[in-house]
């Protein structure tokens, strides 16, 4: 069994050999610290499904516990206390995959609308995340099947990046365990996960092999 994080008292097995390719973030010089985030598709709770993240000193940061339970079309991230941080809800009423992203608890003017790319000629894009005045801030591109995804700007910036969780005396892990890179500088920690959640419900094993 290998351990998913030094400070977690889990682990997991799943071992893979598949290795994607590397894609590399900003220099630090240009865009500030990159901080890593370990995040395992499993819930603290027993008998639910969700999230646990980690820090790189191996402390819990984010946790999804409440995924797509008991009320569906709605989810919400948390902190490591289980503060509500970010609501994510699927857009009523509306064509295709689209989902917008409240502060804390709330439910009243989202931050920021979610929708799942259905352009065929550019099908490395996986959706677009559009401002509350309808313009796009960041395109997410690449294979969450494959644990493969980049988040860019609208200057086209690389800002966050899903990877594949290195492996540990060689020992890989499996698709439930990964990477979360994201520069603070230009995008909040808590939001990147929440496009990451996002992402799992439109291409999770269920949806898509994309």
């Amino acid at each position: 069994m290998t351990k998913v994080f030094p400070n977690a008292s889990f682990s997991v097995g799943d071992a893979i050999s598949e290795k994607p390719p590397q894609r590399k973030l900003l220099p630090a010089a240009e865009t500030g610290d990159e901080a890593v985030l370990t995040v395992w598709k499993k819930s603290l709770l027993f008998n639910c499904n969700g999230f646990t993240v980690f820090d790189s000193k191996g402390d819990l940061v984010f946790r999804v516990d409440n995924y797509m339970q008991g009320n569906k079309g709605e989810i919400l991230l948390m902190d490591a206390d289980g503060n509500a941080l970010l609501t994510i809800r699927r857009k009523k009423r509306s064509l295709g995959d689209n989902w917008l992203i409240y502060e804390g608890e709330t439910t009243v003017n989202p931050r920021f609308s979610v929708k799942k790319s259905v352009n065929i000629l550019n099908n490395k894009c996986l959706a677009y995340v559009h401002s509350q005045s309808h313009n796009i801030m960041y395109e997410i591109e690449g294979s969450y099947s494959q644990r493969n995804c980049a988040v860019y700007d609208d200057k086209r910036r690389l800002v966050a990046e899903i990877k594949r969780k290195e492996a540990v005396a060689g020992v890989a892990f499996g698709t439930d365990v990964f990477r979360l890179s994201v520069r603070p500088d230009y995008i909040g920690m808590d939001f990147a996960m929440a496009l990451l959640m996002l992402l799992d419900q439109m291409f999770g094993s269920s949806k898509s092999k994309r």
